[in-house]
């Protein structure tokens, strides 16, 4: 018979497992690439050394001459705090119970509302990848009563978000019920929660707490705690292309990260819009489109050996050219499930008939080499 201690032990020793494969190799192939690493975890914060330039101990000189002076290598310590993420299932004790002599249906049960999870964690780690740390999904603009977005890639039905004013304060939560993606409009549930120009939407209770994604390298002034002034090369190669995209431009950015950073691109990412800019400019020349598959299952489009990958999640006229080896997703543990002190992980709902399970996280993303990194804007289709 299925009981909610049944629940738990499938939970904890089946589908915990699983789970975390899935979360880690297959929500996104950029995810799939890039290293997963306790180190450098001290108590809430991410420590780690980043080293730039070469070793200065090297020269020339006379047969018995003095032999050249010892320099080490120049590091930045790079400091960041372990972000939460969380993610949560929720059972029913009717659908318990309804599925207590079938251990087949509740399987299915299980099987259903975790399948959920991964397709939430799917949108939600691929756009936190992407961003800049923030949370930041949209600037609104309205329009005769209708509320328009600068951008609708962040955006999806169901979603819940906090609505803030330009001047930085909250005006309220409300959920997506429709997004028209032709024409960039938002239609919310709660009407009480009045949008004006230049109000900005993130995830519920979101805000400044995500990881610090790709995004981040080429934003604002300082990363993990450094002055992008006071050490220039931290700065990412970045260049407005203003038209199609071609090989020559592609090559050239690949080119300055190898010559320039020591940085070998093994990873593509663009937006929708520059894949087929790229397919055009390949049908332009007749030119066969390679295809590969990567880790995680995903198959892609291929530039002279190098997966180059649309992600929805890129904005509109970018492609990022990447060395993955040089990102690590540092994490105090690996996905868990919440615990009471008594062990149990599934609780009921407050007034309610539900039982709940929280997935957490605790890590962050860190580059060690942001001056390896590009990114091409501007890019349109011929």
């Amino acid at each position: 018979m299925v009981t909610i201690q049944n629940a738990e032990n499938a939970l904890k020793t089946v589908y915990l497992g699983t789970v975390t494969e899935l979360l880690n190799t297959r929500v996104n192939p950029l995810l799939a690439k890039i290293e997963q690493t306790s180190a450098d975890v001290w108590g809430k914060e991410i420590r780690t050394a980043a080293k730039f330039g070469i070793n200065g101990g090297i020269g020339a000189g006379d047969e018995d001459g003095d032999l050249p002076d010892a320099y080490g290598n120049n590091y930045l310590q790079f400091t960041s705090t372990l972000k939460n993420l969380y993610g949560q299932i929720e059972i029913s004790d009717k659908a318990i119970r309804a599925s207590a002599d079938g251990r087949g249906a509740f399987t299915d049960l299980l099987n259903a509302e975790l399948e959920g999870l991964l397709n939430a964690s799917k949108f939600n780690l691929g756009r936190m990848l992407y961003g800049d740390g923030t949370g930041k999904l949209c600037t609104f603009k309205t329009d005769a009563g209708d509320v328009a977005a600068d951008n609708v890639r962040n955006l999806i039905e169901g979603l819940a978000v906090d609505i803030y004013s330009s001047a930085g304060a909250k005006k309220g939560t409300a959920r997506i019920t429709y997004v028209d993606r032709a024409n960039k409009r938002v239609t919310l549930d709660d009407a009480t929660v009045t949008i004006t120009d230049g109000d900005s939407a993130y995830v519920q209770g979101s805000k400044d707490k995500e990881i610090t994604g790709i995004g981040a390298l080429f934003n604002g002034t300082s990363i993990y705690g450094v002055q992008k002034s006071a050490h220039p090369f931290l700065n990412p190669y970045t260049k407005n292309v203003g038209g199609g995209i071609d090989e020559i431009v592609m090559q050239e950015a690949i080119d300055a990260l190898d010559n320039d950073a020591g940085s070998a691109v093994d990873f593509i990412a663009c937006s929708q819009d520059v894949k087929y800019s790229f397919i055009d400019y390949m049908s332009a020349f007749k030119r066969n489109i390679d295809f590969m598959e990567l880790e995680g299952g995903f198959k892609t489009l291929s530039y002279n050996g190098l997966p180059l990958v649309y992600d929805r999640f890129v904005p509109d006229g970018c492609m990022y050219l990447l060395n993955t080896k040089a990102f690590k997703l540092h994490m105090l543990c690996d996905w868990r499930f919440l615990e009471t002190e008594n062990g149990k992980i599934l609780r009921q709902n407050q007034g309610k008939p539900t039982y709940t399970a929280t997935l957490v996280k605790y890590c962050d993303l860190i580059c060690s080499k942001p001056n390896g990194q590009a990114m091409l804007t501007g890019i349109t289709r011929s």
